[in-house]
């Protein structure tokens, strides 16, 4: 059985209030126009990425949790859920009934994690993986077909043959084309995912928002903005070096068929890598 924790921080009611409604006000900027965009039956190839791709619901993004040993001062139960006990000091996470009931799940994030942070950053991909994902389709078969391929598919499937393509991510490489499969270097699945996940990976930093979300309310509900906030610049870039013409949404193309677009991409990439091992050790420090 895990050891009880000891109260990080306890909060007086007008400082978690604060901090809940800073964590609503910052989600709902983000929140807004995408809600608007699903009334108006409106897609948005990089906006809607986030909601439409991850399982987390605009809702539990919204919703505030303080994170394991917090202890919250004149809080109501019924608003926090079966997750929160009352103590003698005030209101605090389960956090041994949650870490129970979700053990071999945490477990395995964590381990992902540890594993990921434990590799150098490999930088050489140029963002082929969402090449490979059009590769030898139609302009009516690509997934985002309402918006141009910026080459014509002959072409882009010639920049995919001359650059190659070194994905170690199972969730773009299970996006491939059948085509594209065989040009990959690796043949990344779920059971070696722990093996070849590494940080230099757009998609495995991407993918911290996810883990982020799945460990709540273990974790801080403002370090799971955190990780969103990353995963929205993360999906931009994503989108620049795509094959895909966003320009009239106003992305403009970081053209990785050459020279100068690839070392934009590899220079944004390592930045990315950067801020991302901060939260992923934001994340192995809360579990620890």
């Amino acid at each position: 059985m895990t050891a009880a924790l000891a109260p990080a921080a306890t909060l007086d009611v007008a400082d978690w209030r604060a901090r809940r409604r800073a964590h609503e006000d910052r989600v709902d900027a983000w929140l807004a126009p995408h809600l608007a965009r699903r009334r108006g039956g409106v897609k948005h190839p990089v906006e809607d990425f986030l909601f439409t791709y991850y399982s987390h619901r605009p809702a539990q993004l919204r919703r505030w949790h303080p994170g394991a040993g917090v202890v919250l001062r004149d809080a109501d139960p019924a608003e926090f859920g079966r997750d929160y006990h009352a103590t003698a000091a005030g209101l605090t996470l389960d956090t041994e009934a949650v870490r129970a009931r979700r053990a071999e799940s945490v477990d395995w994030i964590r381990s992902l994690l540890a594993a990921t942070a434990s590799r150098p950053a490999h930088l050489g991909c140029f963002g082929m993986h969402e090449w490979a994902m059009v590769y030898r389709q139609t302009q009516d078969e690509v997934r985002h077909n309402a918006w141009p391929l910026r080459l014509s598919p002959a072409a882009t499937a010639a920049v995919v043959e001359e650059r190659g393509v070194r994905c170690s991510h199972f969730d773009a490489f299970r996006f491939f084309t059948a085509p594209a499969r065989p040009l990959n270097l690796l043949t990344p699945n779920r059971e070696s995912q722990h093996a070849l996940e590494q940080p230099g990976c757009l998609h495995a930093n991407m993918d911290l928002y996810k883990w982020s979300y799945k460990l709540s309310p273990l974790v801080p509900s403002e370090l799971v903005a955190d990780c969103f906030a990353l995963a929205r610049e993360i999906r931009t870039l994503d989108m620049r070096a795509s094959p895909y013409d966003l320009a009239d949404l106003g992305y403009p193309a970081v053209r990785v068929e050459t020279p100068e677009g690839r070392a934009e991409y590899a220079a944004a990439q390592r930045g990315f890598a950067e801020r991302a091992a901060v939260l992923r050790a934001r994340l192995l420090a809360a579990l620890d």
